[in-house]
């Protein structure tokens, strides 16, 4: 597979996902400028964590209209696939690949660093086949504006079409108020389209994959992308 990732102003964690690609899954990766409209033939697009410009505004509404998204968004809608982390996943929610009002600021108004768990809820989508919804995966945060709001209707309509990847939960896989980082709607932690080709999720999955950082929970979601498609 050849995967994409995206690098906008104030991206950074475009490297480290380049690095889990080539270096822990050995995949080729193409590096993609926002500025740039080519994807390069690229299988998988990724857009990673970190910020983007005009995130002031609100994260991701600028972001959302750089030249790149006028590919990756046909991209999608043709069944392509696209992960966003973070800002990317911000981003998707803006450009209306991914069902949600927004990414909202923490309820505690503060940056949140540290690692959290999340209960993946289907597996049903290519990223979490290998997931199993009984065992809590442990995966750092690291947001100002990471609390996912939607309406009712669009809450029903995620639950009802198991487009809810993954939850907040403590260690042990209890879905709590106190398991909630940042206060999302239904401890929602990520999510996906009704297609099941669009990912977005505010952990970033990418630093739990190295055996040197001492935790490699996040492996296994890029492990159900590989396994799904040989």
């Amino acid at each position: 597979m050849k995967f994409g990732v995206v690098t906008f102003p104030g991206s950074n964690c475009d490297q480290d996902m380049i690095y889990a690609l080539r270096n822990i899954f050995n995949q080729e990766v193409v590096e993609l400028w926002h500025k740039d409209i080519d994807l390069k033939e690229s299988d998988f697009i990724i857009l990673p964590g970190g910020f983007s410009y005009g995130d002031y505004l609100r994260s991701g509404a600028i972001a959302r209209f750089s030249p790149i998204m006028s590919s990756i968004i046909p991209f999608a809608q043709k069944g392509g696939y696209v992960l966003g982390i973070c800002n990317g996943f911000q981003i998707l929610c803006e450009s209306g690949l991914l069902e949600g009002t927004t990414l909202l600021h923490n309820t505690n108004r503060q940056f949140i660093c540290k690692n959290t768990f999340i209960l993946p809820q289907t597996q049903k989508t290519i990223f979490t086949t290998k997931a199993s919804g009984k065992k809590p995966l442990k995966i750092p945060i690291a947001h100002g504006e990471g609390r996912f709001f939607a309406s009712q209707d669009t809450l029903k309509k995620l639950n009802d079409n198991n487009q809810i990847l993954f939850r907040y939960c403590d260690i042990n896989g209890n879905i709590t108020v106190d398991a909630n980082p940042n206060g999302s709607e239904e401890n929602i932690a990520g999510i996906t389209n009704k297609k099941y080709n669009v990912f977005g999720m505010m952990p970033h999955p990418e630093r739990a994959c190295d055996k040197e950082l001492g935790n490699t929970d996040g492996a296994v979601l890029f492990e159900s992308i590989l396994n799904s498609i040989k």
